[in-house]
């Protein structure tokens, strides 16, 4: 049953994360600027978040002077994501800005490689292939569509990609023995920070607060900030890190399929096909691995036997 239930909060919280677009682009339809929806959907989300840990009062055992402004530089990428993940939806339909930046995956691996010395096994190479390959299907390159859209698009696109990578290898690093949520809260503190110090200039055009945009950032705060980490916390203890991985990628069809519904944006049957090749390439990563990692220890226990001694 915990397992069960492991799985059904990480799938939540995933799919949550895929709902963010539509509120997004309903921001921009109603004429509000990235800077007005970040900067909203920031200070909901720390009163939110605050407001919880207020409630819930964890411990703050394991926060030090020394941690602190990590904890909140490491919120930073949060903001950062934001900002280049809407920006890019302001250019590009928002299939193609959620699978821009699901390219995480792979620079996440880049980024271990590089700063942890882990270096990517063949599976792991066989699956950034494929993510490719996915990405030149998903993107609509074959029919021509991605002709005419602006290159700020696709480099926003790309850079939410960076920093979502760098949010989640380094909170995997900072603090990691203080309560989630008071990490959570804390991030939220210096994203909010972030976003108010780059659209300092919009703050005066938030004010008063207009109906729409609350509702738009509210969507953006509840699906993207406040709902995903809380369901993680509850669910990702309770299933393996490999699963949850492959969990999470649920985000990338329901984002799609929400763009394509709520949105009218048109999927073609080739972006499907790159859809799904993404998503297999993330599970053979997760599965592929560990199912190597296990013929290979059992090659060398074989081995090992088979070499014993006599007494």
């Amino acid at each position: 049953m915990k397992v069960n239930k492991g799985i059904l909060f990480v799938l939540l919280g995933a799919g949550c994360f895929g709902f963010t677009p539509v509120f997004a682009k309903l921001g921009f339809s109603y004429g509000y600027s990235l800077g007005q929806i970040n900067i909203v959907q920031m200070l909901i989300s720390s009163i939110l978040l605050w407001s919880i840990t207020l409630i819930k009062r964890p411990s703050f055992k394991g926060l030090t002077k020394k941690n602190l402004p990590l904890i909140m530089v490491t919120g930073c990428f949060t903001g950062l994501t934001s900002i280049f993940y809407y920006g890019a939806m302001q250019y590009l339909p928002a299939s193609l800005a959620i699978i821009l930046m699901f390219q995480f995956v792979w620079i996440g691996i880049l980024l271990e490689w590089i700063f942890s010395k882990v270096k990517p096994a063949p599976i792991t190479v066989l699956s950034i292939l494929l993510i490719l390959i996915g990405v030149f299907f998903a993107s609509n390159i074959i029919n021509g569509d991605i002709q005419g859209l602006p290159l700020k698009g696709f480099l926003f696109g790309i850079l939410s990609a960076f920093t979502y990578s760098g949010f989640i290898f380094f909170s995997g690093k900072v603090a990691v023995d203080v309560d989630p949520l008071a990490r959570t809260s804390l991030m939220a503190t210096g994203s909010t920070i972030l976003i108010l110090i780059i659209f300092m200039r919009d703050i005066p055009s938030v004010f008063p607060l207009e109906t729409n945009l609350v509702v738009t950032a509210v969507g953006v705060s509840l699906f993207g900030a406040v709902f995903p980490p809380l369901f993680f916390a509850v669910g990702a203890p309770l299933v393996s890190g490999g699963i949850a991985n492959i969990l999470t990628s649920i985000e990338l069809p329901i984002a799609i399929l929400s763009a394509s519904i709520i949105l009218s944006e048109t999927v073609t049957p080739l972006q499907w096909l790159g859809t799904a090749i993404i998503l297999a390439a993330i599970a053979l990563n997760e599965l592929g691995g560990k199912l190597f990692r296990v013929r290979k220890h059992n090659k060398e226990v074989i081995y090992i036997d088979n070499n014993k001694q006599p007494l």
